[in-house]
């Protein structure tokens, strides 16, 4: 069972630049797109939801640091992570880029081993949903790596879709999520998906897990949880 993939826009109109940042974010097992312009990437994201931006701080049509500034203008955009890619080493310029809410930059040149190690750990940090390492709560343990699931060290079978809100869950214990949160969170919001579905893979969710179900908690009128108490 494949899990998807996490999607990382590369904003870089530099086509040597680019083609290597690709490469390495391919080989790494993302899903990757590139565009040349600020004005590419705002289109891009209004159409879909990638996981994390690579922001070159010199484009042709306006400076990374411009569009920072619009993402982070945007309700839904503002806990999106972003790169900037910059051959700006100056400390003042660096301190822009933070103070306009990028979360880390990397300086030109750099290898392609400093950058996907420092978009793992952005990723791990801003999306443990997306991170690879095994993730326990009580007698559960998901492994994101070989997409199992391990109940008192036994594999259960668990559908695809159940995977995923399972290991959101995981990624974010003790919080309460609304139906329409989790189909944005977990789906996507370009998903086609009525918010009832999410009870029915709750329900398949709960199922699977056999004698260990009472860790997603119905929360009335609200949504869901996962909780050991």
């Amino acid at each position: 069972m494949a899990v998807d993939k996490t999607t990382i826009l590369v904003v870089e109109d530099e086509p040597s630049i680019a083609e290597l940042v690709t490469f390495s974010l391919q080989e790494a097992g993302w899903n990757t797109f590139t565009v040349g312009s600020a004005g590419e990437a705002w289109e891009f994201i209004q159409r879909r939801s990638p996981q994390l931006i690579l922001l070159d701080w010199m484009l042709p049509d306006q400076s990374g640091l411009r569009l920072l500034s619009r993402i982070r203008a945007d309700r839904q955009m503002q806990e999106l992570p972003v790169i900037m890619l910059t051959a700006k080493s100056m400390e003042e310029d660096k301190i822009a880029g933070l103070d306009n809410g990028a979360d880390d930059y990397i300086t030109k040149p750099f290898s392609p081993r400093e950058l996907t190690a420092r978009i793992k750990a952005l990723l791990r940090r801003k999306s443990p949903e997306h991170a690879q390492s095994l993730m326990t709560v009580g007698a559960v343990a998901l492994d994101p790596a070989s997409c199992t699931v391990m109940l008192h060290g036994q594999k259960i079978d668990i559908g695809h879709a159940e995977f995923k809100l399972l290991k959101f869950f995981l990624a974010h214990p003790e919080r309460v999520f609304s139906r329409s949160q989790l189909l944005d969170k977990v789906w996507g919001d370009h998903v086609a998906i009525e918010e009832r579905t999410v009870d029915v893979h709750v329900l398949r969710l709960r199922k699977a897990l056999k004698e260990a179900e009472t860790l997603i908690k119905t929360v009335r009128s609200v949504g869901y949880m996962l909780s050991e108490k």
